[in-house]
Protein backbone atom coordinates (compact mmCIF):
# COMPACT_ATOMS: atom_id res chain seq x y z
CA UNK A 1 0.00 0.00 0.00
CA UNK A 2 1.12 3.64 -0.47
CA UNK A 3 2.87 6.46 0.93
CA UNK A 4 -0.60 8.31 0.99
CA UNK A 5 -0.77 11.39 1.88
CA UNK A 6 -3.07 11.39 4.97
CA UNK A 7 -3.35 11.88 8.69
CA UNK A 8 -5.76 9.92 10.53
CA UNK A 9 -6.88 11.56 14.00
CA UNK A 10 -8.64 9.26 16.13
CA UNK A 11 -10.31 11.05 19.07
CA UNK A 12 -9.33 8.02 21.64
CA UNK A 13 -6.31 7.02 20.62
CA UNK A 14 -3.58 8.39 17.94
CA UNK A 15 -3.57 5.66 16.23
CA UNK A 16 -1.75 5.45 12.73
CA UNK A 17 1.43 7.43 14.16
CA UNK A 18 2.77 6.65 10.89
CA UNK A 19 0.74 7.47 8.26
CA UNK A 20 0.81 10.90 6.07
CA UNK A 21 -1.94 13.32 5.10
CA UNK A 22 -3.82 11.14 3.04
CA UNK A 23 -6.45 10.38 5.30
CA UNK A 24 -9.59 12.51 6.92
CA UNK A 25 -10.45 12.62 10.22
CA UNK A 26 -12.39 9.11 10.74
CA UNK A 27 -14.54 8.67 13.74
CA UNK A 28 -13.60 6.57 16.34
CA UNK A 29 -13.28 2.55 15.74
CA UNK A 30 -15.89 0.41 17.78
CA UNK A 31 -14.76 0.07 21.06
CA UNK A 32 -15.12 -4.11 21.02
CA UNK A 33 -12.35 -5.49 18.79
CA UNK A 34 -13.75 -8.04 15.73
CA UNK A 35 -11.41 -11.08 17.42
CA UNK A 36 -10.66 -13.74 15.66
CA UNK A 37 -13.83 -13.89 12.96
CA UNK A 38 -15.74 -16.70 15.63
CA UNK A 39 -19.24 -17.44 15.03
CA UNK A 40 -18.85 -17.68 11.39
CA UNK A 41 -21.66 -18.72 9.33
CA UNK A 42 -21.49 -22.43 7.45
CA UNK A 43 -18.98 -22.26 4.37
CA UNK A 44 -20.56 -20.99 1.05
CA UNK A 45 -20.81 -22.87 -1.89
CA UNK A 46 -18.90 -21.90 -5.51
CA UNK A 47 -15.99 -19.98 -6.15
CA UNK A 48 -16.07 -18.23 -2.77
CA UNK A 49 -16.49 -21.87 -1.18
CA UNK A 50 -13.31 -22.80 -2.80
CA UNK A 51 -11.05 -19.62 -1.62
CA UNK A 52 -8.40 -21.46 0.69
CA UNK A 53 -6.21 -18.29 2.60
CA UNK A 54 -3.38 -21.11 2.98
CA UNK A 55 -2.73 -21.10 -0.77
CA UNK A 56 -3.12 -17.17 -0.94
CA UNK A 57 -0.24 -17.19 1.40
CA UNK A 58 1.92 -19.94 -0.68
CA UNK A 59 1.58 -17.26 -3.54
CA UNK A 60 2.66 -14.23 -1.24
CA UNK A 61 5.69 -16.41 -0.04
CA UNK A 62 6.35 -16.83 -3.25
CA UNK A 63 6.22 -13.00 -4.22
CA UNK A 64 8.38 -12.23 -0.96
CA UNK A 65 11.15 -14.69 -2.15
CA UNK A 66 11.72 -12.57 -5.40
CA UNK A 67 13.30 -9.62 -3.13
CA UNK A 68 12.69 -5.72 -3.75
CA UNK A 69 9.78 -4.95 -6.30
CA UNK A 70 9.19 -1.40 -6.96
CA UNK A 71 9.14 -0.62 -10.50
CA UNK A 72 12.71 -0.44 -11.99
CA UNK A 73 13.97 -3.47 -9.74
CA UNK A 74 14.78 -6.77 -11.35
CA UNK A 75 12.09 -8.21 -8.95
CA UNK A 76 9.48 -6.09 -9.84
CA UNK A 77 9.51 -7.57 -13.96
CA UNK A 78 9.52 -10.94 -11.55
CA UNK A 79 6.47 -10.47 -9.94
CA UNK A 80 4.76 -9.32 -13.25
CA UNK A 81 5.96 -13.11 -14.81
CA UNK A 82 5.30 -14.82 -11.60
CA UNK A 83 1.86 -13.31 -11.85
CA UNK A 84 0.89 -13.90 -15.49
CA UNK A 85 2.72 -17.99 -15.33
CA UNK A 86 0.12 -18.59 -12.09
CA UNK A 87 -2.95 -17.03 -14.05
CA UNK A 88 -1.73 -19.88 -17.08
CA UNK A 89 -0.83 -22.71 -14.86
CA UNK A 90 -4.83 -21.94 -13.95
CA UNK A 91 -5.66 -22.31 -17.67
CA UNK A 92 -6.38 -18.80 -17.91
CA UNK A 93 -6.00 -15.92 -20.39
CA UNK A 94 -4.13 -13.44 -18.80
CA UNK A 95 -3.37 -9.88 -20.49
CA UNK A 96 -0.38 -7.98 -19.90
CA UNK A 97 -0.60 -4.27 -20.73
CA UNK A 98 2.87 -2.55 -20.31
CA UNK A 99 3.38 1.12 -20.26
CA UNK A 100 5.87 3.82 -18.99
CA UNK A 101 5.83 5.81 -16.55
CA UNK A 102 6.83 9.35 -15.26
CA UNK A 103 7.82 9.83 -11.96
CA UNK A 104 9.67 12.57 -9.82
CA UNK A 105 12.38 9.78 -8.21
CA UNK A 106 16.05 11.49 -9.48
CA UNK A 107 17.33 7.76 -10.32
CA UNK A 108 13.78 6.51 -11.60
CA UNK A 109 12.59 9.12 -13.98
CA UNK A 110 11.34 6.68 -16.42
CA UNK A 111 10.07 3.18 -15.39
CA UNK A 112 8.32 0.54 -17.18
CA UNK A 113 5.49 -0.88 -15.36
CA UNK A 114 2.90 -3.44 -16.52
CA UNK A 115 -0.63 -3.79 -14.93
CA UNK A 116 -2.27 -7.75 -15.49
CA UNK A 117 -5.59 -8.62 -16.03
CA UNK A 118 -7.87 -11.61 -16.76
CA UNK A 119 -11.38 -11.98 -17.70
CA UNK A 120 -14.41 -14.70 -16.61
CA UNK A 121 -17.25 -14.47 -18.39
CA UNK A 122 -20.56 -15.12 -17.28
CA UNK A 123 -23.70 -17.72 -18.75
CA UNK A 124 -25.82 -14.76 -18.31
CA UNK A 125 -23.67 -11.56 -19.35
CA UNK A 126 -24.49 -8.40 -18.26
CA UNK A 127 -21.74 -5.54 -17.32
CA UNK A 128 -18.51 -6.78 -15.55
CA UNK A 129 -17.25 -5.72 -11.95
CA UNK A 130 -13.51 -5.04 -11.64
CA UNK A 131 -11.69 -6.98 -8.82
CA UNK A 132 -8.47 -5.49 -8.50
CA UNK A 133 -5.47 -5.09 -5.96
CA UNK A 134 -1.53 -3.93 -6.65
CA UNK A 135 1.57 -6.07 -6.06
CA UNK A 136 4.61 -3.23 -6.31
CA UNK A 137 6.42 -2.66 -2.75
CA UNK A 138 7.60 0.39 -1.44
CA UNK A 139 11.42 1.99 -1.58
CA UNK A 140 11.95 2.42 1.79
CA UNK A 141 14.68 3.90 3.88
CA UNK A 142 15.87 1.36 6.02
CA UNK A 143 15.97 -2.30 4.99
CA UNK A 144 14.42 -4.67 2.70
CA UNK A 145 10.57 -3.44 2.04
CA UNK A 146 8.91 -7.29 1.88
CA UNK A 147 5.94 -6.32 1.24
CA UNK A 148 4.01 -8.97 2.21
CA UNK A 149 0.60 -7.54 3.37
CA UNK A 150 1.20 -4.36 1.41
CA UNK A 151 0.78 -5.32 -2.25
CA UNK A 152 0.99 -9.22 -1.04
CA UNK A 153 -2.20 -9.25 0.37
CA UNK A 154 -4.09 -8.42 -2.32
CA UNK A 155 -1.79 -10.31 -4.70
CA UNK A 156 -2.33 -12.85 -3.14
CA UNK A 157 -6.14 -12.95 -2.97
CA UNK A 158 -6.42 -12.37 -6.28
CA UNK A 159 -4.60 -14.96 -8.07
CA UNK A 160 -6.58 -17.66 -5.33
CA UNK A 161 -10.11 -16.03 -6.70
CA UNK A 162 -8.33 -16.79 -9.95
CA UNK A 163 -7.82 -20.31 -9.16
CA UNK A 164 -11.10 -20.57 -7.83
CA UNK A 165 -13.08 -18.77 -10.36
CA UNK A 166 -11.33 -20.78 -13.19
CA UNK A 167 -13.19 -23.87 -11.98
CA UNK A 168 -16.49 -22.16 -10.95
CA UNK A 169 -18.03 -19.63 -13.59
CA UNK A 170 -18.94 -16.44 -11.24
CA UNK A 171 -22.73 -15.22 -11.73
CA UNK A 172 -21.50 -12.44 -13.50
CA UNK A 173 -18.61 -11.20 -15.55
CA UNK A 174 -15.63 -10.53 -13.62
CA UNK A 175 -12.01 -8.87 -14.32
CA UNK A 176 -9.44 -9.71 -12.21
CA UNK A 177 -6.66 -6.66 -12.15
CA UNK A 178 -2.96 -6.56 -10.95
CA UNK A 179 -2.39 -3.26 -10.44
CA UNK A 180 1.63 -1.95 -10.66
CA UNK A 181 3.13 0.80 -9.42
CA UNK A 182 0.55 2.04 -6.75
CA UNK A 183 3.19 3.14 -4.56
CA UNK A 184 4.91 6.12 -4.38
CA UNK A 185 8.19 6.88 -5.54
CA UNK A 186 8.76 10.40 -3.52
CA UNK A 187 6.06 11.74 -1.50
CA UNK A 188 2.39 10.81 -1.98
CA UNK A 189 0.83 13.03 -4.62
CA UNK A 190 -1.88 13.09 -7.26
CA UNK A 191 1.26 12.95 -9.70
CA UNK A 192 3.29 10.58 -7.48
CA UNK A 193 0.96 7.57 -7.00
CA UNK A 194 -1.37 5.15 -8.47
CA UNK A 195 -0.14 4.89 -11.66
CA UNK A 196 -1.19 1.50 -12.72
CA UNK A 197 -5.27 1.86 -11.72
CA UNK A 198 -4.26 5.24 -13.38
CA UNK A 199 -3.80 4.15 -16.63
CA UNK A 200 -5.98 1.32 -16.57
CA UNK A 201 -8.82 3.85 -16.35
CA UNK A 202 -7.43 5.83 -18.94
CA UNK A 203 -7.45 2.55 -20.77
CA UNK A 204 -10.97 1.75 -20.26
CA UNK A 205 -12.09 5.91 -21.75
CA UNK A 206 -9.72 5.56 -24.78
CA UNK A 207 -11.26 2.27 -25.75
CA UNK A 208 -15.08 3.84 -24.75
CA UNK A 209 -15.28 0.89 -22.46
CA UNK A 210 -16.61 2.46 -19.40
CA UNK A 211 -20.14 1.03 -19.72
CA UNK A 212 -19.21 -2.10 -19.76
CA UNK A 213 -18.43 -1.82 -15.84
CA UNK A 214 -20.85 -1.93 -13.22
CA UNK A 215 -18.63 -1.53 -10.55
CA UNK A 216 -15.17 -1.92 -9.00
CA UNK A 217 -13.79 -3.37 -5.74
CA UNK A 218 -10.08 -2.88 -4.25
CA UNK A 219 -8.78 -4.84 -1.96
CA UNK A 220 -5.53 -3.57 -0.30
CA UNK A 221 -3.80 -4.97 3.06
CA UNK A 222 -6.08 -7.74 4.29
CA UNK A 223 -4.20 -9.98 5.24
CA UNK A 224 -3.29 -8.62 8.81
CA UNK A 225 -4.16 -11.33 11.65
CA UNK A 226 -6.20 -8.56 13.49
CA UNK A 227 -8.13 -7.54 10.84
CA UNK A 228 -10.37 -5.18 10.97
CA UNK A 229 -11.57 -3.35 7.98
CA UNK A 230 -11.90 0.72 7.47
CA UNK A 231 -15.61 1.89 7.04
CA UNK A 232 -13.71 3.76 3.55
CA UNK A 233 -15.99 7.10 2.82
CA UNK A 234 -14.29 7.90 -0.69
CA UNK A 235 -15.95 4.75 -1.79
CA UNK A 236 -19.26 4.50 -3.60
CA UNK A 237 -21.69 4.30 -0.25
CA UNK A 238 -24.14 1.62 -1.99
CA UNK A 239 -21.13 -0.61 -3.32
CA UNK A 240 -19.41 -0.57 0.48
CA UNK A 241 -22.95 -1.10 1.80
CA UNK A 242 -23.21 -4.17 0.24
CA UNK A 243 -19.84 -5.73 0.98
CA UNK A 244 -20.44 -4.71 4.72
CA UNK A 245 -23.67 -6.70 4.86
CA UNK A 246 -22.64 -9.38 3.16
CA UNK A 247 -19.52 -9.54 5.91
CA UNK A 248 -22.46 -9.71 8.21
CA UNK A 249 -24.73 -12.16 6.46
CA UNK A 250 -21.33 -14.56 6.52
CA UNK A 251 -21.42 -14.23 10.18
CA UNK A 252 -18.39 -11.22 10.06
CA UNK A 253 -20.83 -8.69 11.88
CA UNK A 254 -17.20 -6.83 13.50
CA UNK A 255 -14.81 -7.22 10.37
CA UNK A 256 -15.76 -3.87 8.54
CA UNK A 257 -15.87 -1.84 11.84
CA UNK A 258 -12.63 -0.21 11.73
CA UNK A 259 -12.11 3.76 12.08
CA UNK A 260 -14.18 5.83 9.03
CA UNK A 261 -11.69 7.86 6.91
CA UNK A 262 -10.96 8.99 3.36
CA UNK A 263 -8.10 6.14 1.98
CA UNK A 264 -7.40 7.32 -1.43
CA UNK A 265 -6.43 3.95 -3.25
CA UNK A 266 -6.56 2.32 -6.62
CA UNK A 267 -10.66 2.46 -6.43
CA UNK A 268 -9.85 6.13 -6.96
CA UNK A 269 -8.90 6.85 -10.65
CA UNK A 270 -12.17 4.57 -11.44
CA UNK A 271 -14.34 6.63 -9.82
CA UNK A 272 -12.80 9.57 -11.37
CA UNK A 273 -14.12 7.99 -14.57
CA UNK A 274 -17.65 7.15 -13.28
CA UNK A 275 -17.93 3.55 -12.34
CA UNK A 276 -18.35 2.87 -8.73
CA UNK A 277 -16.06 1.71 -6.49
CA UNK A 278 -15.24 0.51 -2.64
CA UNK A 279 -12.11 -0.19 -1.04
CA UNK A 280 -11.45 -2.47 1.37
CA UNK A 281 -8.09 -1.85 3.64
CA UNK A 282 -7.05 -2.02 6.99
CA UNK A 283 -4.72 0.56 7.79
CA UNK A 284 -4.17 -0.22 11.47
CA UNK A 285 -1.05 -3.08 10.58
CA UNK A 286 0.96 -3.50 13.43
CA UNK A 287 1.63 -5.23 17.15
CA UNK A 288 -1.50 -3.79 18.57
CA UNK A 289 -5.36 -3.17 17.50
CA UNK A 290 -4.67 0.55 16.98
CA UNK A 291 -0.86 -0.06 15.16
CA UNK A 292 0.07 0.58 12.16
CA UNK A 293 3.89 -0.05 13.18
CA UNK A 294 4.54 -2.75 10.34
CA UNK A 295 3.07 -0.70 8.04
CA UNK A 296 5.75 0.17 5.25
CA UNK A 297 8.81 -0.99 7.28
CA UNK A 298 10.90 -4.38 7.12
CA UNK A 299 8.66 -5.86 9.21
CA UNK A 300 5.92 -6.16 7.00
CA UNK A 301 6.40 -10.09 6.65
CA UNK A 302 4.50 -12.80 5.77
CA UNK A 303 4.41 -14.26 9.95
CA UNK A 304 2.02 -11.59 10.44
CA UNK A 305 -0.42 -12.66 8.02
CA UNK A 306 -3.44 -14.81 8.72
CA UNK A 307 -4.70 -16.99 5.98
CA UNK A 308 -8.14 -16.44 7.47
CA UNK A 309 -8.34 -12.90 6.72
CA UNK A 310 -7.67 -13.26 3.48
CA UNK A 311 -10.01 -16.20 2.87
CA UNK A 312 -13.17 -14.05 4.45
CA UNK A 313 -12.20 -11.33 2.36
CA UNK A 314 -12.33 -13.41 -0.94
CA UNK A 315 -15.23 -14.87 0.12
CA UNK A 316 -17.06 -11.55 0.98
CA UNK A 317 -16.34 -9.64 -2.19
CA UNK A 318 -17.38 -13.17 -4.54
CA UNK A 319 -20.71 -13.22 -2.40
CA UNK A 320 -21.32 -9.59 -3.24
CA UNK A 321 -21.22 -9.83 -6.85
CA UNK A 322 -24.56 -10.34 -8.16
CA UNK A 323 -25.77 -7.85 -5.79
CA UNK A 324 -23.76 -5.17 -6.67
CA UNK A 325 -24.42 -6.30 -10.49
CA UNK A 326 -27.70 -5.44 -9.69
CA UNK A 327 -27.31 -1.64 -8.82
CA UNK A 328 -27.96 0.71 -5.98
CA UNK A 329 -31.64 -0.47 -6.31
CA UNK A 330 -31.36 -4.13 -6.90
CA UNK A 331 -31.60 -3.66 -10.81
CA UNK A 332 -35.18 -1.85 -9.76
Amino acid sequence: MMQRSRTLIIALTAVLASCASRCGAPEPPSAKPPGEHAGAAARPGGASGCIDGTRAIEYIEELVALGPRHPGTEGAELSRRLIASKLEEFGLAPKRRDFTALTPHPDLKRVEMANITVDFPAPGGGKTILVGGHFDGKIIDKGVFRGANDGGSSTGLLLEMARCLAGNPPPVPVRLAFFDGEEAFVDWSDSDSLYGSKRMATDILEADEKDRFAAMINVDMIGDARLRIFRETLSTRWVFAILEKKSRELGYPELITGPRAAVEDDHVPFMRIGIPAANLIDLQFGPGWDSNGYWHTERDSVDKLDPKSIETVGQIVLESLPEIAAGPHGGD
